[in-house]
């Protein structure tokens, strides 16, 4: 009977400790998730009229942490146009005085979800030219997607000067990938080297290559045909990419002929959307 008894107890441990562990397990998982973070990057809205030029600005959202302030830049040390500062910092500051002191707000829910809200602004917070809220009065938390547009204040006396414009602003979420080497970019760069005729080594013939290194070649005939060797079309003329070209490669690694992409190239220097992937990119940017 004492046997039974210590075995009865014996089994209950275990159970009690399986059950402990499986409780920490789960409260770590949930730790876990909580404390994702999400990267935001907020770039210059590229349109036909003037608006606010700033740096492209990114900030690490963590799920249920404290929000990003935004608002007018106050320091009175001077520093970039946009404050775009660490992607740690809990302020983004602009240098227009159409954006008040604390003007909005930006944070992060479990799921992934981004929100905004306009914080009692004068000149208000727009979300894709839709108004949050009457002046100084706080908004409701609206949820915020890749590829929005966010405006803060409105042009004053037309804006003719740069602190009395507006900020107009496309929002970036978690889009790391694509400033990355991905296999996308990876590819278009193998194609390219291939017309310069020093083709990137693919992994899965390098081994074939290798064996074939020492065995008599003949060799390769290049063709006259330029069609044959194009890369890809260009999106704005519709014609073939291919050598004997002026090219023109994004940072996204997207490619034009120089000639069709020019005007938008002059039209909001230096700053670029691609107008395929609509990816900001800054193309006084240093090479480093």
């Amino acid at each position: 009977m004492l046997n039974v008894v210590g075995d009865t107890h014996s089994g209950n441990s275990s159970t009690n400790n399986i059950n402990a562990s499986n409780e920490a397990a789960r409260q770590s998982n949930e730790s876990a998730q909580s404390n994702q973070a999400h990267r935001v990057r907020l770039v210059p809205h590229l349109e036909a009229t003037r608006s606010l030029h700033f740096e492209p600005i990114e900030r690490d959202l963590i799920e249920g942490a404290m929000a990003v302030k935004i608002g007018r830049f106050t320091d009175p040390i001077p520093s970039a146009t946009g404050g775009a500062g660490r992607v740690d910092t809990g302020r983004i500051a602009f240098k227009s005085k159409v954006v008040s002191r604390g003007h909005a707000e930006i944070w992060s829910e479990s799921g992934g979800k981004v929100f905004i809200r306009d914080t009692k602004s004068s000149s208000g917070t727009f979300l894709n030219h839709i108004r949050l809220s009457a002046p100084n009065v706080e908004s409701k938390p609206f949820q915020i997607k890749d590829g929005d547009v966010v405006q803060l204040g409105v042009d004053y006396q037309g804006g003719t000067e740069e602190i009395y414009r507006c900020v107009k602003m496309r929002v970036e979420l978690n889009r790391g990938w694509q400033r990355g080497a991905n296999q996308f970019n990876v590819n278009a760069l193998r194609q390219l080297r291939a017309l310069q005729g020093s083709p990137l080594p693919d992994p899965a013939t390098a081994a074939q290559a290798k064996a074939k290194s020492d065995a008599a070649i003949a060799p390769a005939v290049v063709p006259t045909n330029r069609q044959s060797l194009n890369v890809t079309d260009c999106c704005i003329c519709l014609f073939s990419v291919t050598v004997c070209q002026a090219l023109f490669i994004a940072p996204c690694s997207h490619v034009f002929h120089y000639k069709c992409i020019r005007p938008l190239l002059n039209m909001h220097h230096p700053g670029f959307s691609c107008p395929l992937c609509r990816t900001f990119a800054d193309l006084e940017e240093d090479v480093e």
